[in-house]
């Protein structure tokens, strides 16, 4: 079955063979087999539920949080030969995408969570064979991570009306959410399958903010590139956008307070240029599949180290170097303990130990990345030599080693 799958993966997909831990996701899946598959951004999740809804009877429901990422991902599939619909409320052609779904027309049909929880849309089902279900951004079920959604924890009744498998897919998620989306969804303990978490192409960079603009507009004169700076509210936004935009590079706020009109100009800016510059709220999120981002930075900590990580690893997804930049003050730290106080006494533990991770990731003076997959349990060298701890280390080892040299040919006889 496998080399079937790779032969499809050539013929069709263009791929000479699988990349990581593709080949188990999609044995499992053909097997018929649910699975969680934790895997990098740029890893190639989508592809994972593509081959296999060409091999398998019936159609395979994507089940994925926003309109755009589900429009990207169906032209996508279309591009590699697939039959892929969305059914959302932006389509205009619902009926014959329906009509085409109960005639078993699609390979592929994208839905929203919301849609997918309602009674009307398992009814719409019950007599159309699934061939698999796939559910993006997966760790969106859990209450303990950093993006629960309820429609999530809505789609048991779907999913138990059928006896296809499910696929659950995610970028980041810590140990308590895998172990969550593994109990809601089903799914066995030998259905986690773990790609790592190294973007080893990322340079982790932190420093104390200071003039923020100023700071910024050294990182756009020294960073070539597109880019996304993201920012804790519309107005520091509008503030950033304006000053930044003084510098000569194409610098474009994202806020949920523009009109939809405005966003959408300026997110097609953004995807269509090899430098624009996006200054964002994390309103500008899920859905961000831009290849060549070359740098994010961050005017101040996001919340926990799972939303770092999706954040940055929005950067270099086609392999190529970029950065990951963050400012911060004290005033930071303080704003996050200042936010426990208000936490549900059942999460004040979990919500803790967030918090402090991420204080530990900022005020390490040891290897960033070592930090951040450790805290996600995965294998970590002590030193990555891609960091801004580890380059400034490796600098005064090459002056310690220099002042040595000097040292034995001042003392030669």
């Amino acid at each position: 079955m496998i080399n079937t799958a790779r032969a499809i993966l050539r013929d069709q997909f263009g791929h000479a063979d699988f990349r990581g831990v593709q080949a188990r996701v999609v044995a499992r899946v053909l097997a018929g087999q649910s699975c969680l598959a934790v895997m990098p951004t740029g890893a190639g999740k989508s592809l994972t539920y593509q081959l296999p809804a060409v091999m398998m009877p019936g159609t395979a429901i994507v089940i994925s949080p926003l309109i755009a990422l589900m429009h990207d991902q169906m032209r996508a599939a279309r591009a590699h030969g697939l039959r892929a619909a969305t059914l959302t409320s932006a389509d205009d052609d619902k009926a014959e995408t329906i009509a085409r779904l109960q005639a078993g027309q699609l390979d592929l049909l994208y839905v929203a969570p919301e849609r997918a929880a309602r009674a009307e849309f398992a009814e719409m089902l019950a007599e159309v064979p699934v061939a698999l279900f796939a559910i993006d951004e997966a760790h969106c079920v859990s209450e303990w991570g950093h993006d629960f959604r309820p429609d999530y924890r809505a789609l048991g009744p779907l999913l138990d009306a059928h006896a296809a498998p499910r696929l659950a897919l995610t970028a980041t998620a810590d140990v308590h959410t895998r172990a969550d989306i593994c109990d809601h969804f089903g799914i066995a303990a030998d259905g986690l399958v773990l790609d790592g978490f190294d973007r080893p192409n990322i340079h982790y960079a932190m420093a104390r903010r200071g003039d923020a603009v100023a700071q910024l507009t050294r990182l756009l004169r020294e960073q070539p590139g597109a880019g996304i700076i993201y920012a804790r509210t519309r107005a520091e936004v509008e503030r950033l956008s304006d000053a930044l935009s003084m510098t000569g590079r194409r610098v474009l706020p994202y806020h949920a307070g523009l009109w939809p009109e405005q966003r959408q100009a300026n997110q097609s800016a953004f995807f269509t240029s090899r430098d624009t510059v996006m200054v964002a709220t994390i309103a500008f999120g899920m859905g961000v599949d831009k290849p060549d981002v070359r740098f994010i930075a961050h005017v101040g900590p996001p919340r926990s180290v799972e939303a770092y990580y999706q954040e940055t690893g929005r950067a270099g997804r086609d392999g190529a170097p970029a950065l990951a930049m963050m400012l911060w003050t004290k005033g930071d730290m303080a704003k996050a303990r200042h936010r426990l106080a208000g936490v549900d006494p059942a999460r004040i533990a979990v919500e803790t130990q967030r918090a402090m991770a991420m204080a530990r990731l900022i005020g390490t003076g040891g290897c960033r990345r070592a930090e951040l997959l450790r805290y996600f349990g995965d294998r970590a060298a002590l030193t990555c030599g891609n960091c801004d701890n580890c380059r400034r280390a490796r600098g005064w080892v090459a002056v310690i080693e220099f002042a040595k040299r000097v040292g034995r040919m001042l003392t030669r006889p």
